[in-house]
């Protein structure tokens, strides 16, 4: 397929600003591939779609609060700093984003929190992208809290257009059960779980299995060229448990119900199957891009979010559904008014 038919508009005022109080009353558009049949639910509503022996398949990873924004050296000039990853522990090296990029150039000292931070800029590696270190002396840990307590939550450049940054984006840019820090961008199809539902989920049967992907800043570009198999997805770092390929597999075997919780988990999945359609354990790097046609191995049912127009996330959909019968649902999103991309309404395909 080419990205053409992956651009489309979505009415601006469908955007989701803020997520729906609680997390799981917001809509869920429930869509059978079977049939061609869609419902119209809340969200908590998804438990009634499955059943004991099932499984569901959650990304635990934590969104860290990785913009911080200072000062530059001598002129004293506004920085923001987009922390993408750690380099180097040691040495205490960032792959990092900078903006304005034209005024920050290698050697340059950047100083966030009034100075209680330092960081000097070591190289460039793209227009926009630099490696800093952080001149600090203490143990990472400490480093890490420092970040943690100057550092703003990453919410989505798309919200960031249209208001600031809040405190509650702290916690509502998090799923409840995050626990590995290193995302820059939240698995978005968790955010909709409560605790509350989650114990629904487990007193009727269903498992939970985890893996972690740590989501980065390329779940919010925008594919640009016309021939999809030319495009190339930044990489991501991934784990699956053996504990989590075991419980899968057994209930791939008993023709029950993997259900894969957001497009991170189904490339995680998609990129550990074994010669025999199974679930592999695995660690390490993924750059898996998955859009039209494409055979998935694991994973038969899927969550997610309604996602931008010309997104990987809405091509790896569109190979999930079937291309018709995505256009169509999201038709029908459009005009039952659901609220779209990270803090929107979900959308389960069974």
């Amino acid at each position: 397929m080419k990205l053409s038919a992956f651009n489309f508009e979505i009415p601006e005022e469908l955007t989701a600003l803020h997520p729906a109080d609680p997390r799981d009353s917001c809509r869920l558009m429930v869509a059978h591939r079977d049939t061609g049949k869609i419902e119209h639910k809340v969200f908590r509503d998804i438990l009634d779609y499955f059943d004991e022996g099932d499984v569901m398949v959650l990304n635990d990873t934590k969104v860290f609060p990785a913009r911080l924004v200072g000062k530059k050296e001598k002129t004293g000039a506004r920085i923001e700093v987009f922390l993408l990853r750690e380099l180097n522990i040691k040495q205490k090296l960032w792959d990092v984003l900078v903006e304005p990029a034209r005024k920050i150039r290698v050697g340059n000292k950047l100083f966030f929190g009034e100075g209680a931070l330092v960081a000097e800029v070591v190289d460039n590696t793209t227009s926009r992208g630099r490696t800093i270190r952080f001149l600090f002396d203490g143990p990472n840990e400490e480093l890490h809290d420092l970040i943690d307590k100057l550092g703003r939550t990453p919410i989505p450049p798309y919200i960031q257009a249209q208001r600031e940054v809040e405190p509650a984006d702290r916690e509502n840019y998090q799923t409840v059960f995050a626990k590995n820090v290193g995302a820059v961008a939240a698995p978005t199809a968790g955010l909709h779980f409560t605790r509350e539902l989650l114990k629904r989920f487990e007193l009727k049967g269903v498992e939970q299995s985890w893996i972690t992907l740590h989501v980065g800043i390329g779940s919010f570009n925008a594919v640009e060229v016309e021939d999809l198999s030319k495009h190339r997805m930044d990489s991501e770092f991934f784990i699956i448990p053996e504990a989590t390929s075991k419980m899968v597999n057994e209930v791939k075997k008993k023709k029950g119900r993997v259900l894969a919780v957001g497009s991170s988990v189904m490339r995680s999945l998609e990129s550990a199957v074994s010669a025999s359609r199974m679930l592999n354990p695995a660690q390490g790097w993924t750059d898996k891009f998955i859009y039209p046609p494409f055979e998935f191995n694991i994973s038969n049912t899927f969550l997610t979010n309604f996602h931008r127009p010309k997104s990987t996330l809405l091509m790896m959909t569109a190979a999930f559904m079937g291309y018709d019968f995505m256009m169509e649902c999201y038709a029908e999103a459009v005009k039952e008014k659901y609220r779209f991309y990270s803090y929107g309404d979900a959308l389960l395909i069974i």
